[in-house]
């Protein structure tokens, strides 16, 4: 089977193209300070003059083991409910970084919802946006990327106990990386409120909790399916705490108060 190189949708508009400026604003985002081990993490997706303090600050929080699984939502609306790629390299200006073709192929066979589909991961920005932070923390990184364009809870914590049961037979440790931003566009008040609610669950280690009141609330919190998943999978693998590591919006950058989108960085330990 031939090798798919999946090349960079969002490179000159969601971070810089070239090279050199991206390596340094990636450089720029990873502070120096004390590493955990950690399950899992949400990280945002915006562009990286938006969100990428919060999600540097998430990686370098970590100790980044070489094997982490990419969960993002599928924002394109392109391909398969549960798109999984397990083949292949994908490109950022930092170079390539290898799917994991092992851990993926154990996915599918724990739990055979996950179709393979290059498709969904095509345009989708969600997983490219983190690979330049792990590319810059751990050159060797590899990875398995999945979009998930479903929002049912029963999926959702089946893929998380699949992944956990995975995690859990691989030699050496595996990092979830749940990708979402949190609340869209309401004034700033609003969303500080709104987040905070999607993120007590979340720092309560609490799936179904998050799932509830992103429900109840209306928090357009893109992807709360990644994280759902992540959660559950990191709960069954002995998780017990939870970080918030770093909150902003989008108008704490920008001076706009009245649309905003908000950030959450938290590590899972």
């Amino acid at each position: 089977m031939h090798t798919v190189t999946r090349h960079p949708a969002v490179a000159g508009r969601f971070y810089p193209k070239d090279p050199q400026k991206l390596r340094s604003a990636v450089d720029l985002f990873l502070p120096q300070g004390e590493k955990v081990g950690a399950f899992g993490c949400v990280v945002p997706h915006a562009g990286y003059v938006y969100s990428g303090q919060v999600a540097g600050a998430v990686f370098a929080r970590i100790e980044v083991p070489k094997r982490c699984i990419v969960l993002c939502p599928n924002h394109t609306g392109l391909g398969q409910a549960l798109a999984i790629m397990s083949r292949g390299t994908w490109e950022t200006p930092l170079g390539t970084v290898s799917v994991d073709t092992e851990l993926a192929e154990a996915l599918k066979e724990r739990f055979s919802p996950l179709a393979e589909d290059a498709e969904a991961h095509q345009g989708e920005h969600a997983v490219e946006v983190e690979l330049p932070f792990l590319q810059t923390i751990l050159p060797d990184v590899t990875f398995v990327p999945i979009a998930l364009g479903t929002r049912r809870f029963e999926i959702l914590q089946a893929l998380g106990k699949a992944m956990a049961a995975v995690i859990a037979a691989q030699p050496g440790p595996v990092l979830m990386v749940a990708s979402s931003d949190m609340n869209h566009y309401e004034n700033d008040a609003v969303t500080r409120i709104k987040d905070h609610k999607a993120i007590d669950r979340i720092l309560a280690l609490d799936a179904r909790g998050l799932f509830e009141v992103v429900a109840a609330e209306n928090i357009s919190m893109c992807g709360f399916g990644p994280v759902v998943a992540m959660l559950t999978a990191a709960a069954q693998l002995g998780a017990r705490q939870a970080e918030l590591v770093k909150y902003c919006t989008s108008g704490d950058v920008s001076g706009d108060q009245e649309m905003v989108v908000g950030y959450a960085g938290v590590v899972v330990s």
